[in-house]
């Protein structure tokens, strides 16, 4: 098997408000817009993002109306502090802070106005760096 793009792809009420929140705080561009979907993508990021109304027809009947829920969107950033600093200066609401884990990771969490977590972390806590 050859692969030669991914993406990862979220139920959503209103794509065009997700689509705004990636393109806003997080840089992303709108590749393809259509009625129900929209596909983004940043050079830097290994797979595009996807949102799909919820009900959308062509997806299977048992998809269609299933909300994304219990999925995070992660991204690695190099400077943690100064992203946290950003999207508070710009209203961004922080909805889990900056938490350090034991095993080094330090992630805080955002939610974008359908309720699909992006949490931004790094590794520099840890242990031995």
């Amino acid at each position: 098997m050859r692969v030669s793009a991914s993406a990862v792809s979220f139920n959503v009420r209103d794509v065009a408000a997700s689509s705004r929140f990636l393109q806003e705080w997080f840089g992303f561009r709108e590749e393809m817009a259509a009625d129900g979907f929209a596909a983004l993508s940043r050079e830097d990021v290994g797979h595009n993002v996807v949102f799909l109304r919820q009900g959308l027809g062509t997806l299977p009947e048992d998809q269609r109306d299933v909300h994304a829920a219990g999925v995070i969107l992660a991204f690695v950033v190099d400077d943690l502090e100064g992203e946290l600093a950003r999207l508070e200066q710009g209203g961004v609401a922080i909805t889990m802070p900056l938490t350090v884990e034991e095993w080094g990771e330090r992630a805080f969490q955002v939610r974008d106005p359908n309720g699909v977590i992006v949490q931004l972390v790094d590794w520099n806590g840890q242990p031995g760096r």
